[in-house]
């Protein structure tokens, strides 16, 4: 029996990537994406690659609503996999930064992200099987002044992952977090203003790696996945400095990779 897989921000980066990994297993997909153009051509290209079934919906995740728009249009189809992994990044001080942008980034990395988690479990807890994949990031771990919201909701995403997870021992369902240092993919381009040579660009991953780590992480139903070795111990260092400090140097660090 086929199986599905829901991926969110399918057309590019770590969720196209993702989409391949899970077309060559064999899963049949579900790329939701805001480029249409992006998504049709992604979809041509699966379906020539793989013999698997792609349907896509060019949709915006950041509006009110939207998670119950696409359960809707999806008709009851069960998901075997989710991956929620639609985001961007927003540079600068929090008094400057446009609300109604960061209004979008919140309502898309929590308020979507926990609903489709939701709608999706009770069936997967039903069936007794089920991966979720939740899009988090090393930004999680620390404070990240000039990118505030966003570290704060890699930080909700990672935390609400390790909870529910927890609670969904014994169930067959798995909930993991990858949680990615910087890693090339759009991403990048549009959160920085800085020209490529100012920047750190030493422990910038590539997309196609990061993604084949966090999905044998949800494959062994791992609560959290972080890839690399620097980035491991990144993740570990407010533990032994006090977090003032470790804010100082993510503050830094964004302003030496995002400002022009």
């Amino acid at each position: 029996m086929s199986k599905t897989a829901l991926i969110t921000g399918g057309a590019s980066g770590l969720g196209y990537e993702l989409a391949l990994l899970l077309a060559k297993d064999g899963y049949n997909l579900v790329l939701i994406d805001i480029d249409a153009e992006k998504l049709q051509e992604v979809k041509q290209g699966i379906e020539t690659d793989f013999a698997v079934n792609v349907q896509i919906y060019a949709k915006d995740l950041s509006v009110v609503n939207i998670s119950e728009e696409i359960m809707l249009e999806l008709k009851g189809l069960p998901i075997d996999v989710l991956v929620n992994n639609a985001g961007f990044g927003l540079f600068g001080s929090f008094w400057e930064t446009d609300w109604e942008r960061e209004k979008q980034m919140l309502h898309l990395h929590v308020i979507t992200t926990t609903h489709l988690t939701k709608l999706v479990l009770k069936d997967m807890i039903q069936r007794g099987s089920g991966k979720i994949l939740n899009l988090s990031s090393l930004a999680a771990f620390q404070p990240g002044p000039l990118m505030s919201l966003y570290y704060a909701t890699k930080g909700y995403i990672l935390s609400f992952s390790e909870a529910v997870a927890n609670e969904l021992k014994g169930t067959g369902v798995t909930v993991t977090a990858l949680c990615p240092g910087p890693t090339k993919t759009s991403f990048q381009k549009v959160v920085s203003n800085a020209s490529s040579e100012n920047k750190i660009t030493f422990n910038m991953a590539n997309a196609k790696e990061v993604a084949a780590y966090g999905y044998k992480a949800m494959n062994k139903g791992k609560v959290y996945a972080i890839p690399g070795k620097f980035n491991k111990l990144l993740a570990t260092l407010p533990r032994f400095i006090p977090r003032n400090t470790a804010a100082t140097i993510v503050k830094r660090i964004q302003e030496k990779n995002r400002e022009a």
